[in-house]
């Protein structure tokens, strides 16, 4: 008889874990609509919550838009610097162009143009305007010439001056020209850059946090007497903290949502200004907008701002709310 009690005593304790299990989503579910419904309630107050933080999440996403086009706008430039290789005089046509035919095999280079002695003196007559003083020269005192272009790999500060290092160990070449302090100034300008984005986006990741927190510490007071009633009967700091997070969550994902279509409005608005700017240099570019994986990140990012603001604060105000003693 006990054998048969315990029995049925462990199957109705299974299903009661299946019931909760069950139950449990649902449960999460109607936490997470109800908690919609509250914004739904207010809308001016959740419509100017919504708008700080979207406003405050657009600022870095907009300075990493722009900081990324800045950067394939220097990798073009980077990719478009030559080295200049002057060969020594005794080198003659033969043995250039052998030379030219090893350095298309370095793994370091896209493309190599040879300036044979030659053309770099008929190029230097036209261009200086000395072309009547330099017939009377009894040779030619200009060397032939190689511009090396480093491929895209290769085409930064460091690699680049490896390059020409290499270059210059070649038996002709007798000098290796090559301007690194644009590279260098261009290379630190960006970073640069980077690391006030990342600053910006770490304070207003901070007041996006505060701001939730504020607004639902806000809520919880507001509550302070119904919570009060819902701990008399038993409800756990758990049950009562969840539709608050949620809340948190729904700004979150409503503040991403504006900001990323803020950016990308912006994007599109200053696109027609920057192809113009482009075509007075002779230059086609367009500003790219944020692809689909930055826009998940962005708006995960809001997500998580918005549950740690609600964490902070159900953590610290809800637990100090206790029921009356009358």
């Amino acid at each position: 008889m006990a054998s048969n009690n315990q029995q049925t005593s462990l199957r109705n304790k299974q299903a009661f874990n299946l019931n909760h299990l069950l139950m449990l989503p649902i449960r999460h579910l109607q936490q997470a609509t109800g908690s919609l419904g509250d914004l739904w309630r207010t809308p001016m107050a959740s419509m100017m919550t919504i708008l700080v933080l979207g406003i405050s999440l657009t600022l870095p996403a907009t300075l990493h838009l722009f900081t990324k086009n800045a950067k394939q706008i220097s990798s073009q430039w980077n990719s478009a610097a030559e080295i200049s290789v002057f060969l020594k005089l005794s080198v003659d046509d033969r043995s250039a162009q052998n030379l030219v035919k090893r350095i298309q095999l370095y793994p370091e280079v896209k493309k190599v143009r040879y300036i044979s002695a030659n053309d770099a003196l008929a190029d230097f007559k036209k261009s200086s305007g000395f072309g009547k003083a330099l017939t009377y020269l009894d040779s030619n005192p200009l060397p032939a010439t190689l511009l090396v272009t480093p491929s895209k790999r290769f085409s930064q500060a460091t690699a680049a001056e490896a390059l020409l290092e290499k270059l210059e160990s070649e038996r002709e070449v007798a000098q290796g020209k090559l301007d690194l302090d644009w590279l260098t100034r261009l290379e630190a300008m960006m970073v640069l850059i980077q690391d006030i984005v990342t600053a910006l986006a770490v304070l207003l990741s901070l007041s996006v946090v505060l701001i939730i927190g504020n607004t639902i510490r806000l809520a919880i007071l507001n509550q302070k007497d119904a919570i009060a009633v819902m701990k008399m009967v038993g409800a756990t700091d758990a049950f009562i903290q969840r539709p608050f997070m949620y809340t948190g969550m729904w700004y979150g994902i409503f503040g991403g949502l504006l900001a990323t279509i803020t950016v990308a409005l912006l994007s599109y608005y200053l696109d027609f200004a920057i192809v113009d700017l482009a075509q007075l240099y002779q230059s086609q570019f367009s500003l790219d907008g944020l692809d689909f994986s930055e826009v998940l990140f962005l708006i995960m990012t809001a997500i998580s701002l918005g549950l740690l603001g609600s964490y902070i604060s159900v953590r610290q105000h809800i637990s100090a709310i206790e029921p009356s003693a009358e």
